[in-house]
């Protein structure tokens, strides 16, 4: 449809008619949810749908997963192409959780799809995504190292009517029941993905019983040639060329050599190609995914260098190539191991996305952030009613410095964008006592803009011996800094006994933690930007009255003597 044909007045009703409605669904998950992991830290995402299968708008007012943008968007197209949506009924809903062909990025991160009718005619679709703290496999939370193939990592659920008239399918849950470790919190998630989506489509079908189901596909369709021109006037910022960059991730918990991930960028006017062909080979452990992951990293890059109130959609896809070599780390084939690409991968091809543009738009980018979403999975019987329980969080680290501003402390970077679980929900849900939570003092990047701080949490295990999983990075090489800006503090991780003895963990491992010990978990800072000697003395000593970084550390680094 041509812009022409569309009046902007009602393009804006309809257009903050369909947010309102993504934003009510992702509401009622959040609010219905079981498990701390989506009713606290918000690790999901909701969005509308042509009727065709193109993401048009997702929720903005409660914190999204950028990653899912990529991911759900081929979700819903994947189960499309393996389900015959004209057999759906009203009340139905499609599930499906398996990275291949293309669909969520991990088998955690399940997707459900429903058609939204109007009189018997489809007129849109409605999905989410969301983190479930198990999907069975061999180690509780379903992301384990040691694994080589996605076969270990839990329950493969293709495209499959898992709601059926407004019901949830007996057979097919009995099969997933049988297969996770905390049934109840599965289900209850599951049921608040459901309700979500009943909320969504009631609203359409309010939407289009006043304007007409022909109305609401129009700007829906609209909405999205409306990023497209948006996306493309904002391509034009970067000069036109050629731009490369590498990173490394320290090993796959099998294999300790670097895995190096390379991107190649082509602009040129209105039109951007990112070529990651050159990236390695996939690897024997976790840490591969499939295209759709890779692609949203780009799209997040440019949205957020570019245009930061672009609406996140299909329509703004339209300009950008993704290439993955089939086979690569990035384009993993079945049955390669995949669990926490999303943890650590993604994050590495967010950070050479940035290096590589860092050259020609240099206040648009900020340096290398902690470079991983630093997840611990900690399950085991909770002695106070012997039941299951799988307790989950992705650990804030720095955010990177930026050209005018510093990285912020403590904070989920590019592509998670989770909340920090409180103490008092992981200490009233688990049987975990919180004994430390802070900022690392000296843990960013040195420079005229800081890099954020690391954070420090201590958790004693209260019950009988758990089983661990740290996943990680940055342990061994710092995340770096821009324009003479210097590298940020790495991670730890190390386990605390009663007597004192202390063993330091692999950045990437999956063990078990006896009764009465303490897991100290260091996350990474942000890198910094620009010459640290040319840094403010009043910021310098700002960080010292804090304690952020110390009187020593002002001095050498910053030149900066405070309280001498």
């Amino acid at each position: 449809m041509s812009p022409t044909n569309v009046d902007p007045i009602t393009l804006e009703v309809m257009r903050n008619g369909f947010y309102s409605i993504a934003d009510e669904m992702i509401a009622a998950l959040i609010r219905a949810s079981y498990s701390t992991n989506i009713k606290d830290r918000r690790d999901t995402s909701g969005a509308i749908y042509t009727g065709s299968g193109e993401v048009v708008v997702v929720a903005q007012s409660e914190i999204g997963t950028p990653l899912h943008l990529g991911t759900m968007h081929s979700a819903v197209l994947t189960a499309m192409e393996q389900y015959p949506f004209e057999e759906l009924e009203p009340g139905d809903a499609l599930a499906l959780n398996t990275p291949y062909p293309a669909g969520p990025g991990h088998l955690n991160d399940l997707a459900l799809i429903s058609p939204v009718f109007y009189e018997s005619e489809l007129i849109a679709i409605t999905a989410n995504q969301a983190h479930h703290v198990d999907m069975g496999g061999f180690a509780p939370g379903s992301m384990p190292f040691g694994v080589t193939e996605i076969f270990q990592e839990g329950l493969q659920i293709p495209t499959v009517r898992l709601f059926r008239k407004g019901e949830l399918d007996r057979d097919l849950w009995a099969l997933i029941a049988q297969n996770v470790r905390p049934r109840t919190e599965v289900r209850g998630d599951l049921l608040a993905q459901f309700a979500a989506n009943n909320v969504a489509e009631r609203r359409l079908t309010d939407l289009a019983s006043r304007y007409g189901p022909e109305m609401v596909r129009r700007y829906l369709d609209e909405m999205l040639n409306y990023s497209e021109r948006r996306m493309r006037a904002a391509l034009k910022q970067i000069p036109e060329g050629t731009y490369e960059f590498e990173d490394s991730m320290e090993g796959d918990g099998i294999v300790e050599s670097p895995i190096t991930v390379r991107v190649k960028i082509e602009s040129k006017g209105d039109s951007f190609i990112a070529d990651f062909t050159e990236s390695d080979d996939s690897c024997l452990g976790p840490l591969n995914c499939r295209w759709p992951s890779v692609a949203a990293c780009v799209y997040y890059v440019l949205k957020a260098c570019l245009d930061p109130e672009l609406p996140p959609n299909a329509g703004a896809y339209r300009p950008v190539e993704v290439k993955v070599r089939e086979g690569s780390l990035l384009s993993a084939q079945y049955p390669t191991a995949v669990c926490n690409a999303n943890i650590i991968t993604t994050q590495r091809i967010t950070d050479i996305l940035l290096g590589a543009l860092a050259p020609v738009i240099p206040d648009k980018v900020l340096a290398a952030c902690s470079g991983t979403m630093n997840l611990l999975n900690i399950g085991g019987i909770d002695p106070r009613n012997g039941i299951y329980y799988n307790y989950i969080e992705t650990y804030a680290g720095g955010q990177g410095a930026m050209h005018n501003a510093d990285g912020m402390d403590a904070v989920q970077n590019h592509m998670t964008n989770t909340r920090n679980a409180p103490v008092e929900a992981i200490e009233l849900a688990y049987p975990l006592l919180v004994e430390k939570y802070g900022l690392v003092p000296n843990s960013e990047g040195a420079g005229q803009n800081r890099g954020g701080l690391g954070i420090q949490r201590h958790l004693r295990v209260l019950g009988e011996s758990v089983t661990l999983t740290l996943s990680s990075d940055r342990e061994k090489v710092s995340p770096w800094g821009l324009f003479g800006g210097e590298g940020a503090e790495r991670s730890a991780c190390v386990i605390a006994a009663p007597d004192g003895t202390e063993k330091r963990l692999p950045s990437k491992v999956t063990t078990t933690v006896p009764h009465d010990h303490v897991i100290k978990t260091q996350t990474p800072g942000g890198g910094g930007w620009g010459d640290p000697k040319s840094r403010d003395a009043d910021s310098v000593a700002h960080d010292v009255l804090e304690e952020f970084v110390s009187p020593e550390r002002a001095e050498t680094v910053y030149g900066v003597t405070v309280g001498g």
